[in-house]
């Protein structure tokens, strides 16, 4: 079978591999469409995340939706044929976090298509994905699987949403509107925001955001005095998501939330090289939360798409087969290009 293989930075290569052996509670799942992410890009360019390059060759991917295609000793369901969304988690179990629900908390877990732990966790960028039974949320016969595939993201969106508390009547800011920042802005919306503002500095990225439910977006690059205001008078807004991992969008989210307000840091910063203003967590008395993939926000996304609440054929920019890997990686490369990009089997 295919499969979409980093080897090291911009080494990306479409090889042959037989498929894991199923053993209890496993399934075989055939791939439907598997979303390129922004970490995905990072292993592409750099040939690793943070602290932890690429030290064998790994399939990635992490996004997907697919059909059942084979089940493994003692399962029972899904059937064979049966349409499913893929849950990328494997945790431990048994640790005190994973005890208490917590489990993306928990330091033995395995992420496809994650170069942290080695030998590393193999993702879903391949012809057939082996998973556990409980992993795969089934989905209605014949539903799209381009947008089931899209359950991972929004269920990191629907985590960073409920890091941040009540949302109901609350005027928000979203830094960044990639497609964390984009999905951020439905998540919000779902959980009752009254007035939702997107930042980025590409007009085409604002125009997704505002398609995805924005009501108002302010293109940095062109005039920040919109922002400026939001700043004014210790800040004006209630929940700022930081979803660039901008150091610089950190500290403009810190001045435009208002006294007592909350700030939830989505994005991934850079090591070393910047600052925390802690003058402004202590003068204006923030709360400044982390948030860190999903727990039951993924049976929760899979939910919201099925069931019609969001609608996220916005952030689609384009399908490629698998074959072509690596065009699909250079166009979700090219932020004025894509938003979403996906990989299809033909």
């Amino acid at each position: 079978m295919k499969a979409c293989v980093i080897h090291a930075a911009h080494d990306l290569r479409v090889e042959e591999r037989e498929p894991a052996g199923l053993g209890p509670g496993e399934i075989r799942v055939r791939l439907g469409a598997g979303g390129i992410c922004g970490s995905d890009l990072h292993y592409y360019h750099e040939g690793g995340i943070g602290d932890f390059p690429v030290r064998e060759p790994m399939v990635l991917g992490h996004e997907m939706a697919g059909t059942v295609a084979e089940l493994g000793p003692g399962v029972e369901g899904p059937a064979v044929g049966t349409r499913v969304a893929v849950d990328p988690t494997w945790p431990c179990g048994a640790c005190r976090w994973c005890r208490d629900g917590s489990y993306h908390l928990c330091p033995e877990v395995r992420f496809a298509g994650s170069s942290r732990t080695f030998p590393h966790t193999q993702g879903f960028f391949q012809e057939l994905v082996t998973a556990k039974a409980a992993q795969c949320k089934p989905l209605p016969e014949g539903f799209p699987l381009e947008l089931a595939a899209m359950a991972e993201p929004l269920a990191v969106c629907l985590h960073a949403v409920q890091r941040a508390g009540n949302m109901v009547g609350q005027r928000v800011l979203v830094t960044g509107a990639g497609p964390i920042g984009c999905l951020t802005v439905v998540a919000a919306r779902l959980a009752g925001a009254a007035e939702i503002t997107a930042t980025d500095l590409l007009p085409e990225a604002l125009a997704v955001a505002r398609r995805m439910g924005a009501d108002r977006t302010i293109d940095l690059a062109a005039d920040r005095t919109p922002l400026d205001a939001l700043q004014e008078g210790g800040g004006k807004v209630d929940i700022v998501f930081e979803c660039s991992g901008s150091p610089k969008a950190l500290v403009d989210g810190l001045k435009a939330v208002r006294r007592g307000g909350t700030m939830v840091q989505v994005g991934v910063l850079p090591r070393g090289g910047h600052a925390l203003p802690v003058d402004l967590l202590v003068g204006k008395e923030l709360d400044l939360k982390g948030t860190l993939r999903f727990t039951r926000e993924f049976d929760w996304a899979v939910s919201c798409i099925v069931g019609g609440r969001v609608d996220l054929r916005p952030l689609l920019t384009d399908q490629l087969p698998l074959a072509r890997a690596r065009d699909a990686f250079d166009l979700a490369s090219d932020r004025k290009r894509a938003m979403k990009v996906q990989l299809v089997l033909s």
